[in-house]
């Protein structure tokens, strides 16, 4: 195995794919990076066990060859030479050598056939769509993907593919965020997944913007994104997602709308002396106004009041703050529409342009 590059083409690729290595790890190949040459072309490959990233690029003088070395610490060395460097790596027996210019680097190497390879199975279902519209799917939703919960279930993202378009939803079972897209795949497509909580920050850490296609291809137990010049594999959460519209307050009548970044920023005070553990803040609708009131165990008070475009009379609910802000900050848009029921309900935070996303934040009892 050998090939040279330009220090930034292999910058890169290399960037793109040690996300994925963890600091400590299971088996010893989990740490090292898969380098393949073939032709003129070189890929590098890191696992987890449960996500795989894979990227190529083009090199020169290319001997064909595969070999790992320490994601890391390759990644490292290539970061910290000069700007505009000339690299060559070269398999040497059980070493690979790194040169350039004046500076040399000798890496230990693992077995290609050590490196666990991703059965993805069988494809049965593949979609394609632009890379900056998933992009926007996931910023809109996965924020309210759980950390660690015990339903594993929530620990991901649900990733529905609709005869009418596609749905991104996550909750946590304290708040609940959709967005979907038309016009992504033929009507005989419907599948229902939940990509693990890794896979998708590593989706969302490569995705670009614009019209860049993105190939979504689903397996049994896989899913299989392709970008230009990378592959995410992940692994799916086998559970059940839970019914989620049943949880969009659509008996939500009482209307507020009211200005995006005046309810952020007036939000964003008010948390200062609200409760460090609950985070909550009480909202008081009546009519033309809108106040945030906080509260601390100090005997501490905060109070924000909003112009708001509502005939709502006497109406108060509690939320958790940053769960408000997480929603608003993922809403586009110069003015917000809020929707509540009732002291005891769920409220709805969505755009009045656009019906495409809708977040869910339960109640807190103050």
């Amino acid at each position: 195995m050998r090939f040279s590059v330009q220090r930034e083409a292999l910058l890169r690729p290399l960037q793109q794919v040690v996300g994925v290595v963890e600091r400590r790890q299971t088996l010893p190949v989990l740490a090292n990076v898969l380098i393949r040459v073939e032709g003129e072309s070189a890929s590098f490959t890191t696992t987890d066990l449960e996500v795989e990233l894979s990227s190529r690029m083009a090199v020169d003088g290319a001997q064909a060859g595969e070999v790992t070395v320490p994601a890391r610490k390759l990644f490292d060395i290539v970061r910290a030479l000069p700007d505009g460097s000339k690299i060559e790596l070269k398999q040497e027996g059980e070493r690979v050598k790194l040169s350039s210019g004046r500076s040399r680097y000798t890496l230990a190497t693992l077995s290609a056939s050590e490196f666990p390879a991703t059965e993805s199975g069988d494809v049965q279902d593949r979609i394609e769509i632009d890379q900056g519209t998933f992009k926007k799917l996931l910023e809109r939703s996965a924020f309210a993907m759980a950390v660690q919960d015990v339903r594993y279930y929530l620990n991901g993202l649900l990733v529905e593919v609709r005869s009418n378009g596609l749905r991104t939803v996550a909750t946590d079972g304290h708040r609940l965020a959709l967005a979907e897209t038309a016009g992504v795949a033929d009507g005989e497509i419907r599948r229902q997944v939940i990509v693990p909580r890794k896979g998708v920050l590593e989706l969302q850490r490569l995705l670009e913007g614009g019209d860049a296609p993105l190939e979504l291809a689903f397996s049994k137990n896989h899913i299989r994104a392709r970008l230009s010049d990378s592959v995410v594999v992940s692994k799916l959460i086998d559970g059940r997602f839970p019914d989620y519209e049943a949880v969009i307050p659509l008996a939500a009548d009482k209307v507020i709308l009211v200005d995006r970044d005046a309810v952020r920023q007036a939000l964003s005070r008010a948390a200062i002396l609200s409760n460090e553990k609950y985070r909550g803040v009480k909202i008081e609708v009546s009519p033309g106004v809108l106040k945030v009131i906080a509260h601390n165990p100090e005997q501490e008070e905060a109070m924000e009041e909003i112009e708001a475009e509502t005939t709502v009379d006497q109406l108060s609910v509690g939320f958790n703050v940053n769960y408000l802000l997480d929603a608003l900050a993922a809403v586009d848009g110069e003015r917000v529409r809020i929707r509540l029921r009732d002291g005891a309900s769920s409220g709805l935070v969505e755009s009045p342009i656009d019906d495409t996303t809708r977040h869910v934040v339960m109640p807190l009892r103050l």
